[in-house]
């Protein structure tokens, strides 16, 4: 595959031909619908008008189902285990002595504040971009790819490259390491515009960066773009052990793992549907990367310098 045209600062220049665009606002105005407080209220309102015309029981019983599953999604521990699943189906690998380059998939940086107040500002992911530089100065030859355009669709937004680039350029990174691909909106975009930048070679190892629970999808999207990426996971957001099981005393944080874990099984299945990814459920191989994984909790930071 030729390598897509970039300008003089390494931002992608042309979009790809292949993508649906009704595919991305089709996900994104159904997930708006089943998200779950969404559904929750949606059944609740179902319910009250149902009770208000002649069908009482069933209404009472609707609004019943709606209060228990707002208890269930907020008070319970359902949310930690649906993304203790996600995220420990990569483990932290060991890393190698050398890496050609780092893919650090967009996500990291709110661009409603960076649009109107200026600046980068981080959100919970922010372990994608802050990871992604501490092994880029381990990497000091390694080139480092940052993907994450504009995914808004109600509101005009800019690109999270924007942030990225004014994020590792303050850090520090020299700008002929940095490419920007500022037209990815969502995974599999992602995947196959980093590597057309990449245009790996035979041999190479390439990192790939993103939020634990996401990276499942993210790997099953860069093996069907014929993108070989040795995943290092990022952004827990799960304890380990039998701490799992014991939900936040803040309820908002437990509907909050509940929104993100049904978001990702939810996209595992549309990209699955569509041919996005390889698998249902993407799992590791033995031959990722040539390196053996860790136990996750085990794994020592990034930062130092490879031997």
């Amino acid at each position: 595959m030729p390598r897509r045209p970039v300008d003089g600062s390494g931002r992608c220049t042309a979009l790809h031909p292949e993508f649906d665009p009704l595919f991305f606002y089709v996900a994104k105005i159904v997930w708006f619908l089943v998200q779950p407080l969404v559904a929750i209220l949606v059944l609740m309102a179902l319910g009250l008008v149902i009770a208000g015309l002649r069908w009482k029981r069933l209404g009472f019983a609707l609004m019943g189902l709606a209060f228990a599953s707002l208890a269930v999604v907020s008070l319970s521990p359902l949310g930690l285990l649906m993304m203790a699943a996600l995220e420990d189906r990569f483990p932290r690998p060991e890393l190698p002595k050398a890496v050609a380059g780092i893919v650090v998939l967009g996500g990291a940086f709110d661009t409603r504040i960076a649009r109107t107040r200026g600046g980068a500002e981080f959100n919970e992911a922010a372990d994608r971009a802050t990871e992604a530089l501490i092994l880029a100065r381990r990497y000091p030859a390694a080139k480092v790819i940052f993907s994450g355009g504009d995914a808004s669709v109600l509101a005009e937004d800019v690109p999270e490259t924007l942030s990225a680039k004014a994020f590792f350029l303050g850090a520090g990174l020299s700008p002929d390491r940095l490419v920007l691909d500022d037209k990815a909106r969502d995974t599999y975009e992602n995947a196959v515009y980093a590597k057309e930048l990449a245009d790996p070679r035979p041999g190479e190892t390439w990192l790939l960066i993103t939020s634990a629970f996401h990276m499942a999808r993210a790997v099953g999207c860069f093996r069907k773009a014929g993108f070989a990426v040795l995943p290092y996971p990022v952004d827990y957001r799960t304890p380990g052990g039998s701490e799992v099981w014991r939900p936040s005393t803040a309820s908002v944080r437990n509907v909050e793992k509940v929104h993100f874990a049904i978001r990702e099984y939810l996209g595992l299945l549309a990209y699955w549907l569509q041919g996005r990814t390889d698998a249902l459920f993407p799992a590791p191989r033995a031959d990722t990367g040539g390196s053996a994984a860790i136990r996750r909790g085990s794994a020592a930071p990034a930062s130092g310098t490879a031997g």
